[in-house]
Order: C-alpha cells, then structure tokens, then sequence
C-alpha cells in the first residue's frame, strides 16, 4: 500500500507556480492576481479563506480578501461580484460557499465573469468541461486528478466507481473520469439510494469517495490492490485534540488501507490539492489561458 501524500505534492506544485510567476513577473508580465469574497464567520470558511491567502504568497500571486457580515443583502453581494468583474487587475476571483440562506447561491454564481470563475462553479464552465473543452475545472475534481497523474496510477479503461453526486465533486468527477483525455475510465456514479452499492464498488479499481458519511467504505466493500481517493472531510467530536474535533474521512482508514494499492489519507491527501488546484486555475487566468 502506497500513501498518496497530496500535501507535499501540493507543495511541490506551488513551487513550480512560483517560479513560473517569477518568470512572467522578470519578463514584464503581470502578476496573477486572485480575490476571495468571504461572507459572515462561519469556522469553516474561515480556515479556507486564510489558507487560500496564504497559498496565494507562497506561489507569489496578488490577493485580495473582501469581508462581508452575513446580514449582507443579495443586491450588496451582487455589485460586489460585478465589481470585480469589471477590475482589469484581478484575473480571478471566488465567493467562498455556504452563503447566508437568505442568499440565492445559484444566483450569485450565475453573475461572476466564467473567464474569471476560477473555482468552476459557472454553468459556462460547468457545460465546456462536461464537452470536453477548455475551462476553469472545479478544484476538487482537478486536484484529484493531478494526484492520480503525479503516481502514475493507471486509469485508462479501469472501472472507477464515485460515491456522491454533489456539484462540486461528484458530478465533475465523473465525467472527468469517463472523458478520454482525462481518466478514459468506465464510470459508475452510487449515491445513498443505490440498491447495489456494495457490489459495484467490490468491482472498481479505483473509488473516489464523496458522500460525506465517515467511515462510509468498509473493507468488505474493497477489493485488493484498489486505488481508493477519500475526498470526505467531516468533523467528529474528539476529546483527546485541543480543538474537541478531528476531521474523518469517508473511508474506515485503518480496515481499508492493508488492501489497497494506493489511497489518500484525510487529512493531507486531497484536502491540500484542493487549494493547490485553485492556484492553477488562478495561473491559467492570469495567462489568459483558456479565454481572452
């Protein structure tokens, strides 16, 4: 069994961004500039937020943080995001989610520039990846990818099994995995309600979990020598950690990594490339990679 380490992958990737940024900043370029938009104080976002800046230092980019109270109303938040928009210096920007519920999120995406949705949320780029065409890949899904490039996994023609169908991952997941030029893999989406959940993932060679149920996968539900990329992240009362939590994947670690050939920890496995991949669509923006 063979530990996918995404935080030191991570890493190594930022570093590489880094010195592109120094070379296009040496040759005259601008310097690729991200903003996040941040509503309220919700823990969670809060973390990601923080990280997200400091992942935009370690990869020499700009950034900007934009802080609303959640009593912020929906037309507040919507002049915010045709601002930036309309800001020739920013390439990139993310309204971080859950919004207030009092907030259409759907609609707050719908209204940021797809040439500078560099978390992949956008119906534009929603639909140009679903064909196959150039566009800003939302972060998990990309990272995950990238992770299986960087080991060498195989996944042309295997049969890969992904366990949720949120927007975010599990969708674009699949049908990154099943498109040619990314995992030519034979896909079957499970959620809650599939019958024969077990059944199909004893047959995949590769899992991707993200269900958001700890310790969902079982090792009766692996058989030997899977790839199994846990992309849960649920927090679980512990007592022995100052911070009373531990986050817990979607995968009973202990049972189900002796049987794997590679699998990702949580956390430190896809967790890391989430923010490393936003880095990358950031770059991309800046470069004017995939719009002009």
């Amino acid at each position: 069994m063979q530990l996918i380490d995404g935080k030191a992958t991570a890493a190594k990737i930022k570093e590489e961004i880094a010195e592109e940024v120094a070379r296009i900043v040496a040759g005259g370029g601008k310097r690729p500039h991200l903003a996040a938009v941040l509503v309220g104080h919700d823990g969670g976002s809060e973390t990601y937020v923080k990280n997200k800046v400091i992942a935009c230092e370690a990869c020499g980019f700009k950034s900007t943080l934009i802080r609303f109270e959640d009593t912020v109303t929906e037309g507040e938040l919507l002049a915010c995001v045709e601002q930036l928009n309309s800001d020739k210096d920013v390439d990139g920007f993310i309204v971080q989610l859950p919004l207030p519920r009092h907030i259409n999120e759907q609609r707050i995406i719908e209204a940021i520039d797809y040439r500078k949705d560099v978390d992949g949320f956008h119906p534009i780029n929603v639909g140009r990846m679903a064909i196959g065409l150039p566009c800003f890949i939302s972060a998990t899904p990309l990272g995950i990818l990238t992770l299986l490039r960087r080991y060498g996994i195989e996944t042309s023609g295997k049969k890969c099994v992904i366990l949720g169908r949120s927007n975010i991952v599990g969708k674009p997941m699949a049908q990154l995995m099943m498109q040619k030029q990314y995992g030519d893999a034979t896909v079957t989406v499970c959620h809650s309600h599939s019958k024969t959940l077990k059944e199909e993932c004893r047959e995949a060679d590769i899992i991707i979990a993200a269900i958001g149920r700890p310790d969902f996968v079982t090792a009766d539900m692996v058989k030997d020598g899977a790839v199994i990329v846990d992309v849960g992240t649920t927090r679980v009362p512990d007592s022995t950690r100052k911070n009373g939590f531990r986050l817990n994947g979607d995968v009973k670690f202990s049972e189900v990594a002796p049987k794997c050939s590679f699998i990702t920890p949580v956390p430190g496995g896809v967790g890391p490339m989430t923010i490393c991949s936003l880095m990358k669509n950031t770059l991309a923006a800046g470069k004017k990679e995939y719009y002009e």
